[in-house]
């Protein structure tokens, strides 16, 4: 049913620390939902930037001073007082430890172990968002052979990737499934996780976590792959629009920057990915012709991180 309620912009942020735990807050006595924990925040005042925002609430609830916030993802949700769009914004560095100046609670929280409870109905699928890593690395074997590829995945894993896709197109289906089961035995030594591009069947014979659909694989899907762990790559508006009706974990976007791989691709360049990704709700990673350097770029555009090809199994 739609709701057709005026939308109320409100800031969400995740404060989170370089270990990853991230805080949340309880929301005080006398608010609707008093007593569920979230992620701090409040109504965007008329005329404000969400930047400006998520400093002010954060100073007003937790005493913090945001140094550095990013855009992350936005998410409509209709609770019972209000039809709000949340607007998720990553805060990274700031001054001053968080104290409870409404006398609410609050408390450092990891994925591995939330230990608070209730949380907000809204943010169920932005915990799965935090879950995923910020890099994922894209192996490309046909270029430099099995062996160096499994040396350099084993090389990322120990230096702390912990996302991969297999991605070897050309391949016969049995070569395919041998070189992927031995990239997901180096991963599961690390607890990370392996996706393969293909079909559903094809992964899930491999042992895989989930899989990554192409552009054209996307397009065609009427219904999300019965798995766990499902990306999809995405060059437009109408592929972003493709991937979130069917309520995928993940996309890819670009090419942001001209990258070997697909040199007769129209690039976006980072002002078209920002106009793509604002108010976009599923995590994407910006990819194409980038570099570990370009994180902070992917990060201050709406990027929920980066993907690589080459340059994900650097040293």
């Amino acid at each position: 049913m739609s709701d057709d309620r005026p939308l109320v912009d409100v800031v969400c942020a995740i404060v989170q620390k370089p270990n990853g735990e991230f805080l949340l807050a309880q929301r005080p006595a006398g608010k609707v939902y008093a007593g569920y924990w979230e992620f701090p925040g409040g109504k965007v005042d008329r005329g404000e930037t969400l930047v400006d925002a998520t400093a002010r609430e954060l100073n007003e609830e937790l005493g913090i001073e945001v140094q550095t916030s990013y855009p992350w993802l936005t998410r409509n949700f209709s609770y019972p007082h209000a039809n709000v769009r949340l607007h998720f914004r990553r805060v990274v560095h700031w001054r001053n430890e968080p104290r409870g100046r409404e006398n609410q609670a609050f408390a450092w929280q990891s994925i591995s172990n939330i230990n608070v409870a209730p949380l907000l109905p809204a943010n169920g699928p932005i915990l799965a968002a935090l879950a995923l890593p910020t890099i994922y690395g894209i192996t490309h074997a046909e270029d430099i052979g099995e062996t160096a590829m499994l040396d350099n995945v084993r090389r990322a894993l120990t230096g702390g990737l912990r996302l991969i896709q297999v991605r070897e197109k050309n391949w016969p289906r049995e070569r395919l499934i041998s070189f992927a089961r031995q990239v997901i035995a180096l991963a599961r030594s690390f607890e990370a996780k392996v996706l393969l591009n293909g079909d559903w069947e094809l992964a899930r014979e491999a042992g895989a976590d989930g899989v990554h659909l192409s552009s054209s694989a996307l397009m065609n899907s009427t219904a999300r792959p019965a798995c766990d762990l499902c990306g999809a790559s995405c060059h437009n508006e109408l592929e972003l629009a493709k991937a979130a009706e069917l309520n995928l974990d993940f996309v890819l976007l670009g090419p942001v920057l001209p990258t070997p791989s697909h040199p007769d691709s129209e690039i976006l360049g980072w002002q078209k990915f920002n106009d793509l990704v604002t108010n976009y709700w599923l995590p994407i990673y910006a990819i194409g012709g980038l570099t570990v350097g370009h994180q902070e770029s992917a990060w201050q555009n709406g990027a929920h991180g980066i993907a690589m090809l080459r340059n994900a199994w650097l040293a």
